[in-house]
């Protein structure tokens, strides 16, 4: 199935914590309705490293939004952001609100243009689309969640620290859900999917079942 007929941008909402499987999905989705993809996840990953880069002090918001404004969120390199430096950098300067208001406005240009954009992140149903045609909130439970991150670090083996994953897992979602600016939570009419006990086929088929029955619904 394709963006909607009419031309417009179709915009696919995806909000959930970390390692709860959203970004698999968005990007199969994205590939299955003929849509684009962003991780917006990955704008602030790209800030945060462009800060380390140069040495800036991650806590200074004027460094985090000029580093911004010089980045091109339709070209960021996934593998290049994956680093846990990166990552935790990113949970720190996620929480400015001057940087946030930036990327929300280069995230809602990307996907403005048609066909439009699957979006995953924290804050997309609730905050940088809450227009979007479907919205769905991914969430497992903290332990799958830890689970799935220690065999992706691990290369498909058990060999890292699950106890310490499922810590730092939990510290973000503290982190995530208690800041003042668009903290993580469902939006109130987003889609609830729960993939604890799912498998990525079952979860896609879920998530394609609800967004097709969603779009039809608006036609």
């Amino acid at each position: 199935m394709s963006a909607e007929a009419s031309g417009r941008a179709l915009v696919i909402a995806i909000d959930g914590p970390a390692a709860s499987g959203k970004g698999t999905l968005a990007r199969r989705l994205a590939e299955h309705f003929g849509l684009r993809h962003l991780d917006t996840g990955l704008t602030y990953r790209a800030v945060a490293a462009r800060m380390l880069a140069s040495g800036a002090d991650l806590d200074d918001e004027e460094a985090a939004v000029a580093a911004a404004e010089e980045l091109d969120i339709a070209a960021l390199d996934s593998a290049a952001l994956a680093r846990h430096d990166v990552g935790e950098a990113a949970s720190r300067v996620a929480v400015m609100p001057r940087l946030r208001k930036l990327l929300r406005e280069k995230q809602r240009r990307f996907a403005s243009l048609p066909p439009g954009a699957v979006l995953d992140g924290r804050d997309i149903g609730t905050v940088v689309f809450p227009d979007a045609a479907a919205k769905l909130y991914v969430t497992a439970s903290p332990e799958t969640r830890a689970r799935r991150r220690a065999l992706e670090l691990g290369g498909g083996n058990a060999q890292v620290d699950e106890t310490a994953v499922l810590a730092d897992l939990r510290r973000r979602d503290a982190r995530d859900s208690s800041r003042s600016d668009s903290p993580l939570r469902p939006a109130r009419d987003a889609y609830l999917l729960d993939t604890t006990d799912l498998d990525i086929e079952a979860a896609f088929q879920a998530a394609v079942d609800y967004v097709s029955r969603t779009i039809a619904s608006r036609r």
